[in-house]
């Protein structure tokens, strides 16, 4: 195993999860030109504390230089490779309604080394539809484009009631890792690794915060 392949592996989930959070502010500060970052200003522009940050980063064994920081490409680049972004990734959408349309049309996948080479979509009266340039495929191509063109990810923007027939025939074809867009528990074998985006639930989270912040003090 590879040296770039064991510190992935040994990276807690946790800290994978805050990494692009890193990886975006120092992507921002390149774009300014600026070549060194202390550790308190990038835990800034990444909205975490300094400790949480030093300790994320230790994983990569990237400790900075005191007095000076952290050397803002060389971390980038620690980063993008831990987290395998150091190539293209195929990508397929599945579900092309409104939700799907969207991140079709999203041009921030190829900017960060995600490739979409297929939009699948279940019902006959959608596959054969052009969006955002591409025809929208049939799913009984999945296999092909798992064999042929190396799909790794699937994103599934269907509704609810059609997400885990939709993980069905992704895991079958050979896809292994999936990113879900329906407000819906799926339920995937060993081996096959889920992340649930759902708008809805971070929305009512939001509510909550909001209607504290509303509710008028009540003085004893």
């Amino acid at each position: 195993m590879s040296a770039a392949a064991t510190t992935r592996r040994d990276i807690p989930d946790a800290s994978v999860a805050r990494l692009p959070g890193y990886l975006r502010a120092l992507t921002a500060l390149a774009r300014n030109d600026i070549a060194s970052v202390s550790s308190e200003e990038l835990a800034t522009a990444a909205g975490v504390s300094s400790t949480m940050l030093r300790k994320d980063l230790s994983h990569l064994g990237s400790y900075g230089v005191r007095g000076v920081g952290y050397d803002v490409e060389r971390l980038a680049s620690e980063i993008t490779t831990a987290l395998g972004l150091t190539q293209d990734w195929p990508v397929a959408i599945v579900g092309m309604g409104n939700l799907g349309r969207a991140l079709a049309a999203y041009r921030g996948f190829a900017e960060r080394g995600f490739r979409v080479i297929a939009l699948l979509d279940g019902d006959p009266r959608v596959v054969g539809d052009r969006v955002a340039g591409d025809v929208v495929r049939p799913m009984r191509d999945l296999p092909d484009l798992v064999v042929d063109h190396g799909l790794a990810i699937g994103v599934i923007a269907t509704p609810s009631a059609g997400a885990q027939e939709a993980c069905d025939d992704l895991v079958e074809a050979g896809v292994r890792s999936v990113l879900n867009f329906a407000p819906a528990v799926l339920s995937v074998p060993d081996g096959v690794v889920v992340r649930t985006v759902d708008l809805s639930t971070e929305l009512q989270i939001l509510a909550f915060h909001g209607q504290r912040v509303a509710a008028p003090e009540v003085v004893a």
